[in-house]
This record gives structure tokens, sequence and C-alpha cells, in this order.
């Protein structure tokens, strides 16, 4: 059978999830996915067919199109695990996935702040730190920016709350609010604030994803010396020189 493992915090599981849906449904494979209910209770559907094979071949960035586009049915089963599915090319599928009107229309319908896109003129910033914290496009990214927006509330989400660059910026701007809820609701929260500031990493890029009725900005990279996928090339986003 094919199964996705835990393999990387939750963006990373749902890229992966998700491109080996697309995948399975293609083709009706059967799939057990990791952390399957949260991911499911975002309003992301995946997909799980009837077909196990006795063969395995593994899908990764670099043969996923040969696969998912194959026009005969495929005779074995995934194995995607060493893979995040987050190169430029596969990151687009994935964002233009989520934006298809089927697929957008059940992730907002599951958001308990629904009523809050589209209706609000909040900004939130989420600031990834923890073990690439030295990777950061530093305090100065996010001060400038956040003085670039008019905003009514200012939310900071976070892995690491007690660092000094969360310090700082709550010192900088006092009236700051923590997000501290659990990766589902911090999605959901986040992705209906009105203007929303990234970092690199795949947990940012998901919010940027869902954030249907928002200005997103994210801090500039250059391809091929980053620890993340090219995730962020999206059309309608602002880049941020750092």
């Amino acid at each position: 059978m094919t199964e996705t493992l835990v393999n990387g915090r939750l963006g990373n599981q749902l890229f992966r999830n998700i491109a080996v849906s697309l995948v399975a449904e293609k083709h009706d494979l059967q799939v057990k996915y990791c952390n399957y209910e949260s991911i499911t209770n975002l309003g992301i559907e995946l997909f799980s067919g009837n077909t196990v094979h006795s063969t395995t071949q593994t899908l990764s960035d670099d043969n996923y199109l040969s696969i998912y586009n194959c026009n005969e049915p495929i005779t074995y089963n995934l194995e995607p695990n060493d893979h995040y599915f987050q190169s430029n090319h596969m990151s687009n599928i994935i964002h233009d996935y989520l934006h298809t009107e089927k697929v957008k229309s059940k992730i907002i319908q599951a958001n308990p702040f629904k009523e809050r896109y589209n209706n609000n003129n909040d900004l939130v910033v989420h600031i990834r730190l923890g073990d690439v914290s030295n990777f950061s496009p530093g305090l100065n990214y996010y001060i400038n920016t956040i003085k670039q927006v008019s905003f009514e509330n200012l939310f900071i989400t976070t892995d690491d709350k007690n660092h000094e660059m969360i310090q700082t910026l709550i010192t900088t701007f006092p009236n700051a609010k923590l997000i501290e809820d659990n990766e589902i609701r911090t999605f959901q929260f986040a992705s209906t604030c009105k203007h929303v500031i990234l970092s690199h990493g795949s947990f940012s890029a998901i919010i940027g994803y869902l954030a249907y009725e928002s200005t997103v900005y994210y801090p500039s990279y250059n391809v091929g010396v980053m620890w993340f996928g090219d995730m962020f090339s999206i059309p309608k986003w602002i880049k941020i020189d750092i």
C-alpha cells in the first residue's frame, strides 16, 4: 500500500500528502496518510482508492509529472517519503489545487474563523525560528514590512515565542498579540487576516496558499541557496528584498 509517514513538520506533511492524493486519485491507489484527521479538519480531502499493487516505486519531484500524466493505470504503489514536493513546479501544482473553486470552498467552509474572510483589516506575521533560526530573514525584514502595512490589529505566530526576535517585536509593537493555538487553528485564523507577512518554509507557504482574500508578503531568496523549497513564487504575492 502507498503510505505517507511523519517525515518533517506539518507543513511538509501537507505538501507531501496533497501531492500523493492527486496521483492516488488519478490512478485509484489506496493510501494511508499520516496526520489524516488533522489535515482533513482543514477541509482538505485526501483521496484513498481501492488499488494496492505488489510492487512499489519512488515518487519524487523529478518523476511526479510523468507518473501523474501517465495515460495507462500505473502498476505499483508509491514511496514518497524521502521527498518534499516543494520544487517550483510542484509548489505551483499544490497552490493551484488549493485554489480550485471546489477545494477552496470546502476549506473556507471548514474554517471556524470563516466570517473573518474579507471582513477585517488585521495583519498576521508568521516567524519561523526553532531549528532554522540562524536562517531567518532577520528582524529588519519583519519590522520594515510591518511598517509598510496599514492595519487594525497585529498578530504574531511563531514556533519560539521566547526568542529574542519575538520579544523585540513585541517591544516595538506593544499592541501585538501572540497566536498560541494548535497548528490547524493557526493556519485557519492566520489565513483569514487581510495582510499576511511570511517567513521561509512550508508552514508559512501553506498560510499564504490558504489566505484567499489577503495581501501576502514574503522575503526574497536565491534559488539553490536555501534550506526550504521554492514555494513562494506566486504571481500576486509581494516579494520583499532582504
